[in-house]
């Protein structure tokens, strides 16, 4: 990853607002829209190979399952799960069996399939931690055990190719870092939270993923890192990595989804090697294709102004409103908005029961 510089403001001034304030124009431009191409969920077959478009309940493995051969050595391997009602201890057994079967072992990451912003994404090394999972996870759920990636640099794409079109165009680009504080011999995990700059900003978040552990004090110059899931809302740090963005990546990406069909707009989470050969648009490998409700996160960049923020995710809106337009005139059936609260009730139902998210 190109060196995170973390002096000058820890944060943004609006980066950790409540989202009812900060999604309140998009929420107005979409009543607009609505009226202007006489449907309010055009957004809703944007992605016509996705289930309401990735906006709201949309299933991780079917979305990473559009990938032809050609698309599918780019995206990291997987098994899905689904909790019975059999002991944890049994069914960690059988998933066990699953991975080695499908050539993996330990570490994976487990996920819930259907869940937004790193809800229940822990990484799991051993047996003992992927029980640990499984007893917390709900009952009929499905669950992904992905192989972590052999790269640590993490970044959020955000892809855009209106149907019809040969060449996409890399919208967004923003670089994941893991936060993380160093001991010092004496201070206490909590005492390093609230001390440092940014960390105190968000203090709920990793006391609380932390408790267990808040009164250890580390050696001088341990280093404790204090979020693995690449989400913003878990405390991961973002940065704008526009200037990243290469004609090599955005041909790379539109050879990718040349074999994925029904596939236009979201962001690519993905790992790589280097910030250089992802630029070359080599040495990555995804991580989750994300579909309707997707942000082009560098507005969570503690640079971004307000009106940046909003002027992107309007932009972003706008276009999502075009190519759903553009499905409907070929014919793809609109969904009712009712669809979408009941897939958005669903997913919530489940969300509140999935582990804590490391």
């Amino acid at each position: 990853m190109p060196p995170l510089n973390m002096k000058g403001k820890a944060v943004s001034a609006f980066e950790f607002w409540p989202g009812w304030i900060f999604y309140a124009p998009v929420a107005v431009q979409w009543i607009w829209h609505g009226i202007k191409y006489r449907s309010a969920s055009l957004p809703l077959i944007a992605n016509p190979g996705i289930e309401l478009s990735g906006m709201v309940g949309e299933s991780k493995d079917a979305i990473l399952s559009l990938a032809g051969e050609q698309a599918k050595p780019w995206i990291l391997p997987y098994v899905m799960w689904e909790k019975n009602t059999t002991s944890p201890e049994s069914q960690a057994h059988l998933a066990l069996a699953a991975l080695h079967n499908a050539g993996l072992g330990f570490p994976v990451v487990a996920k819930p399939d259907l869940g937004c912003r790193g809800a229940g994404v822990r990484l799991v090394e051993n047996k003992a931690e992927l029980e640990d999972y499984l007893r917390l996870f709900p009952g009929g759920a499905r669950l992904m055990l992905q192989q972590k990636a052999p790269y640590n640099a993490e970044a959020g794409v955000f892809y855009v190719r209106y149907p019809g079109e040969e060449r996409g165009r890399i919208f967004s680009l923003t670089l994941k870092y893991n936060p993380f504080v160093i001991g010092d011999g004496q201070r206490s995990l909590a005492e390093l939270i609230d001390d440092d700059p940014r960390a105190s900003k968000v203090r709920h978040l990793y006391r609380d993923r932390h408790e267990d552990k808040l009164d250890l004090v580390l050696a001088e110059g341990e280093t404790f890192r204090l979020a693995f899931a690449g989400s913003h809302s878990r405390g991961a740090i973002f940065r704008n990595g526009s200037e990243y963005i290469t004609d090599a990546l955005v041909a790379r990406l539109d050879e990718i989804f040349d074999d994925f069909p029904g596939y236009h707009y979201g962001r690519i989470d993905l790992k790589f090697r280097d910030i250089n050969s992802l630029m070359r648009g080599d040495d990555f490998a995804l991580i989750e294709v994300n579909g309707a409700s997707s942000e082009a996160a560098h507005i969570w960049d503690r640079g971004a102004s307000l009106k940046d923020a909003f002027s992107t995710l309007l932009e972003q809106y706008r276009i999502l409103f075009e190519i759903g337009d553009l499905q409907r005139k070929s014919g793809h059936k609109v969904p009712t908005l009712m669809e979408l609260y009941k897939a958005w009730q669903r997913e919530k139902a489940l969300v509140r029961h999935y582990p804590s998210t490391d």
